[in-house]
């Protein structure tokens, strides 16, 4: 009787140990998961640059879909594949489309918004762009006041005279707000601060399987109108058209955004939050609604 009783007392202390292979595959399994999805389905996006001004601020959180368009060789969550032409179940993006997209040479992921498709004619003079030889349509808002933070600082480098003080005090960076409409009817708003020397270009072809991408800052944006790379081996713009197989996905909605003031001290964080940026969709007006 007292062997029986030992021989159950080691089974239950058997039982009751932890079975560390069955926790490791437990985790693997859940990282696949959310690998997979992060790949196939949609992924989160972090804003760090002003290039997409005002529709997107630096520190804006957001939602990337990545199935709009197909899947291609910068799909998955670690660019590691090397450059494989074509993508499956593919799609074009539409003009005015919100997109991220792999840098060509860096790998780096961009986000800006689809211009120019396949065999249209960009070209841009004074700041007016055109396409297949007609002006987009542009009409000026005026000033806009952007809240001056931790993350949108107004620097004078990039915005001359812009920073400002509103009626209440607060410091703001007043930016000229240009409606673009392209010929497929959809309108976004741009940021004009005055000619500079990314205003102006040729005539450029977009050839097949390729896209025209801006930002819409558009005088501090470095996209296909930039040089991939700088004479000091420094990665700049995109480089002119960029093909299809670098888009990763399009911009769906903002989940949330932060100013840039929270420190490791966590009473801090709530207070970082931008109000009123949580659930605005990033697909652009369109005339038909």
């Amino acid at each position: 009787m007292a062997e029986k009783l030992a021989l159950a007392s080691e089974s239950e202390e058997t039982r009751s140990g932890t079975d560390w292979w069955g926790e490791a595959r437990g985790i693997f399994w859940l990282v696949l998961a959310v690998l997979g999805f992060h790949s196939l389905a949609a992924k989160p996006f972090y804003i760090p640059s002003e290039s997409m001004m005002p529709s997107l601020l630096v520190g804006d959180r957001l939602v990337v879909s990545k199935y709009p368009y197909g899947y291609s060789y910068v799909t998955p969550t670690f660019h590691i594949l090397p450059f494989m032409q074509g993508r499956l179940f593919s799609s074009l993006p539409e003009r005015g489309d919100i997109v991220i997209v792999s840098h060509p040479v860096v790998r780096t992921d961009y986000i800006k918004r689809v211009i120019g498709l396949p065999g249209d004619l960009i070209e841009m003079h004074g700041g007016i762009l055109y396409l297949n030889g007609r002006p987009v349509q542009r009409e000026k808002l005026g000033l806009r006041a952007l809240k001056v933070d931790g993350n949108l600082t107004c620097d004078p480098r990039h915005y001359p005279d812009a920073l400002a003080r509103d009626a209440a005090g607060a410091r703001v960076c007043n930016v000229e707000i240009v409606r673009e409409t392209l010929p497929n009817g959809v309108s976004y708003d741009t940021i004009d601060i005055g000619l500079t020397s990314a205003d102006n270009f040729s005539p450029i072809r977009v050839p097949t399987g390729h896209v025209w991408l801006m930002g819409d800052n558009r005088d501090n944006s470095a996209d296909s109108r930039a040089p991939a790379m700088s004479a000091k081996g420094e990665s700049e713009g995109l480089g002119g058209p960029v093909p299809i197989e670098n888009i990763g996905g399009r911009a769906e909605f903002i989940t949330f955004s932060l100013d840039g003031s929270a420190s490791w001290n966590p009473l801090t964080w709530f207070g970082s939050f931008r109000s009123g940026r949580a659930g605005t969709s990033l697909h652009p007006d369109s005339a038909a609604q």
